[in-house]
């Protein structure tokens, strides 16, 4: 009697746990018990959703519209799709500039903005915090185009022009914003340059964060130089600033506009510097074409989703 009676209590506990368990799986017992995480996490979630999730939604939904601001939205299927890929020569031309742009600006402004962080992170005080807002300043001045628009001038005036005018390289000034040859590489080196922005401070933080006793314990497992302390120490510490910096990044450089409009007007010579977001812009802002617009975005946010799931899945092997 006394074994059956265990054998009941067993039973009854463990029914008991398996209850409990179920209870503390469902969402409604999750909020209840972090109700206080919850209460502090809704104004962020609500702006987040209100200014980020559903105007991402409405824009996929508009795509399969046509919507020209004045009538409501009509549906159209696909159609904007069919025309974006198979009729509009523009768009193609667009999306072959931005994707040269993206896999040539983004990996290489993504490195530079890690070196530059390493090194400069070696100086203390005052000299580090001198050299980061060198760094830094031309990605928050407004009017750093103007520096180029006087660099890249197309009369003899221009700065590049007089220099190699006056070294014997040209014979004739060269329009360098208005030859189609010359259009997307200028386009690259003024990204590149303007790149150093907020993911160059995250790897700042991020690598004045590490603990120093991780070097010495790599020391004496075995770590004999810079580069290995880097990729088997730095790096796997620092992982959730450089994935934060690989999001700015790609974002960046497949939403390039500002610097092409400024430099070469929109729309360039020959479309030759036309990206994605001009044309987007082009249909949204000026012809109000609001659900072909919103095709274009929708396919623009799918490449840097893909992009972004990419760059996580080769992130992770870092110090492997």
């Amino acid at each position: 009697m006394t074994e059956i009676k265990k054998e009941r209590e067993a039973a009854d506990i463990q029914e008991r746990a398996y209850v409990i368990a179920s209870q503390e799986n469902k969402l409604s017992y999750r909020i209840k018990k972090n109700r206080a995480s919850y209460v502090m996490l809704a104004p962020y979630f609500i702006l987040f959703f209100f200014f980020t999730v559903l105007p991402v939604a409405m824009s996929i939904g508009l795509s399969f519209t046509y919507y020209d601001m004045l009538q409501m939205p009509s549906f159209v299927g696909w159609k904007n799709y069919i025309k974006l890929f198979l009729e509009d020569d523009i768009f193609m031309i667009s999306l072959k500039n931005t994707l040269i742009l993206a896999v040539i600006t983004g990996p290489v402004s993504y490195l530079l903005c890690l070196l530059f962080a390493w090194i400069i992170n070696e100086f203390r005080g005052w000299l580090r915090a001198f050299l980061t807002l060198i760094f830094y300043a031309p990605s928050i001045c407004g009017n750093a185009y103007t520096i180029w628009t006087l660099i890249l001038s197309g009369d003899r005036y221009g700065y590049l022009n007089g220099f190699l005018l006056r070294l014997g390289i040209l014979d004739e000034a060269v329009q360098w914003t208005k030859t189609e040859k010359y259009v997307l590489p200028v386009l690259i080196i003024v990204q590149l340059w303007l790149s150093l922005g907020t993911g160059f401070l995250a790897f700042i933080a991020g690598l004045q964060t590490i603990d120093k006793s991780l070097y010495e314990a790599a020391a004496l497992d075995g770590i004999k130089n810079r580069w290995q302390e880097l990729w088997y120490v730095t790096l796997p510490s620092m992982k959730p600033q450089l994935m934060f910096g690989a999001v700015m990044q790609i974002t960046s450089s497949f939403a390039i506009c500002d610097v092409s409009i400024q430099l070469l007007g929109n729309p360039s010579v020959n479309y030759a510097g036309a990206t994605v977001v001009t044309h987007l812009l082009d249909y949204g802002n000026v012809r109000f074409e609001m659900g072909y617009a919103s095709a274009i975005a929708t396919v623009l946010f799918l490449l840097m989703i893909g992009t972004n799931k990419l760059v996580q899945k080769l992130l992770r092997r870092v110090g492997e």
